[in-house]
């Protein structure tokens, strides 16, 4: 994904309102106070690959929703092809369902592959939810994520995260308009799990990019306006028997296309949860409430800034109710009025 900006002598300042109505509103970095850089967008072409994008607002976060998807639409999206990180085409039902796949699937959508703030993301992720940890839930329990840029791209990027979970991609960006997530530029403010420097991210972004010049893939990466979300996959049936993993090389998670690798016989119907789509380009769910969602206990390691923590703490972004979720509020209801605020805080209020 590229930027161009095209001769323009005219000074933004003395340009028609007309030609300024897409340049980013200020937003305060926490860290350093500075405002980020700004962005001409009066002449800005986003590529995808070799497909010239349409201009996308950038002021102000997206009036999206958290509309958890029908029935209806999985079925539509179920056979759309995503890649792995060997380029090989498997269908979107194949990461949440069918043999040796966990029964409850987190499916976390990411931004472009140079994404500074989607990899402090993952980066927090692989560290406060461990492979370990989903597996000693009761349930079946696993994480695949998915970006929107060249396959190529995919090893490095889980080695440098070292990230444990399957990351695939969907370079036509089919799933991320199915599923109504939207396309900005706007940062929001700073959230907990970017626990290093905005500055330093975009720095890193910036040189990974000028890296990639030389092979031509400086433009693979994805969709640079593109924004993700969250979506947990449960089954619609919670009394479908579930078979044993076939060997011990099935239990290991992250193996080949297994994603969990404990067998739930062939193609279980799931259903969406619990969701969450993001409206700017740090607005991802917290770590605190992914926990909560899938009924890990505790919150996560907290970061170094409090006031950040503190937010994610008790800032609720997704919508829904998980089968964990719902099991860890009829414990707490047993004891009293406690009950009733977990509840309030699982179902998005």
């Amino acid at each position: 994904m590229a930027v161009t900006l095209s001769d323009n002598p005219t000074p933004p300042e003395t340009q028609p309102a007309h030609e300024k109505e897409n340049i980013p509103a200020k937003e305060k970095d926490e860290d350093c106070g500075c405002d980020p850089p700004k962005l001409d967008t009066s002449s800005v072409q986003l590529y995808s690959g070799s497909e010239v994008q349409s201009p996308v607002e950038f002021t102000g976060d997206l009036n999206t929703n958290n509309e958890i998807p029908s029935q209806e639409m999985l079925n539509k999206i179920a056979d759309i092809n995503v890649l792995d990180s060997e380029g090989r085409a498997v269908p979107f039902k194949s990461i949440y369902t069918g043999p040796n796949v966990a029964r409850r699937v987190l499916v976390i959508f990411i931004r472009h592959f140079f994404c500074g703030n989607c990899k402090e993301y993952i980066r927090t992720l692989a560290n406060n939810i461990t492979t370990d940890s989903l597996l000693q839930l009761p349930t079946p329990t696993f994480i695949a994520i998915i970006g929107c840029g060249a396959a190529s791209f995919i090893q490095k990027y889980q080695e440098d995260l070292n990230c444990p979970f399957p990351i695939y991609t969907d370079p036509t960006r089919a799933l991320y308009s199915q599923l109504s997530m939207q396309r900005t530029l706007t940062m929001g403010q700073r959230p907990d799990y970017q626990r290093r420097g905005t500055l330093l991210g975009m720095a890193q972004s910036i040189a990974q990019g000028v890296k990639h010049i030389a092979d031509g893939r400086v433009f693979q990466a994805g969709d640079m306006a593109q924004v993700g979300g969250e979506f947990l996959f449960e089954p619609v049936n919670e009394n479908t028997p579930m078979s044993s993993p076939l060997t011990e090389m099935d239990k290991q998670l992250g193996n080949g296309n297994t994603n969990g690798a404990l067998s739930t016989g062939e193609g279980e119907e799931k259903r969406v949860t619990w969701c969450h789509r993001m409206r700017n380009t740090r607005d991802h769910a917290e770590i605190p409430e992914l926990r909560e969602v899938l009924g890990l206990d505790g919150e996560g390691t907290p970061g170094i800034n409090k006031k950040r923590w503190q937010k994610a703490l008790s800032q609720r972004k997704g919508t829904g109710l998980s089968t964990r979720s719902n099991a860890s509020i009829d414990e707490a209801t047993k004891g009293g009025s406690s009950g009733r605020a977990s509840s309030e805080k699982a179902i998005g209020h």
